[in-house]
């Protein structure tokens, strides 16, 4: 039998899936029941996982409507990104990196180079940036920062999709990769928090202008 924290990481990894595949769009209201009946799980460890997501402030509860999808602003990615940022390179910093390392670093990145599709190179972006911090032993941190992720997603599926923005996160990837290899970990730190910031650069121009 299912324990309820069992069952709400269920439903947590489900919403969150929709969110990488585009299923959950900005301003959507999420149906309590239908979630129910699609993942075959009563309500109540819905409304858990939906908190969780809440003070991850990937959704809001909205009076009369109930959970929805948080709208985009372009303060939020600053913020965002510019933590997240901080975090990874923390995470980095923190972290050993032995021959097996470095070589799923390399395989992830090749795959990166030849994902097609935005959902599939963004799947593949993220899960690079995962590899890089998969060894810091904090795991406090590595939880913030995949709630953050997942927040982010919203920003990437929406706004990132140019391949020469691709082609320059594959050179800042080889240049990480091949600073951790030289055993220089504060020119990889150096090199992916500007990762990060040419990221949020792309998106700052592609977001609508609010008036």
């Amino acid at each position: 039998m299912q324990t309820t924290s069992n069952l709400r990481d269920k439903v947590r990894s489900h919403l969150l899936q929709q969110i990488q595949t585009g299923g959950l769009t900005i301003g959507k209201t999420i149906n309590l029941a239908a979630l129910a009946r699609k993942i075959g799980i009563s309500v109540t460890p819905i409304r858990e996982a939906l908190s969780q997501l809440e003070q991850a402030r990937i959704i809001e509860a909205v009076p009369n409507r109930g959970f929805v999808v948080t709208r985009l602003s372009e303060k939020e990615a600053g913020d965002l990104y510019g933590i997240i940022a901080q975090l990874e390179v923390t995470a980095l910093e923190s972290s050993n990196f032995d021959t097996e390392d470095i070589e799923n670093l390399k395989s992830h990145h090749d795959h990166l180079k030849d994902a097609k599709g935005a959902q599939d190179r963004l799947s593949a972006r993220f899960q690079f940036h995962a590899l890089l911090v998969h060894k810091c032993t904090n795991k406090v941190l590595l939880q913030i920062l995949e709630d953050l992720k997942a927040r982010l997603l919203f920003y990437e599926y929406q706004f990132v999709h140019e391949n020469d923005f691709y082609a320059t996160v594959n050179r800042q990837n080889e240049a990480i990769i091949q600073a951790i290899e030289d055993d220089n970990i504060p020119t990889a730190a150096l090199i992916l928090k500007m990762n990060w910031m040419s990221v949020l650069e792309l998106v700052g121009k592609r977001m609508p202008v609010v008036t």
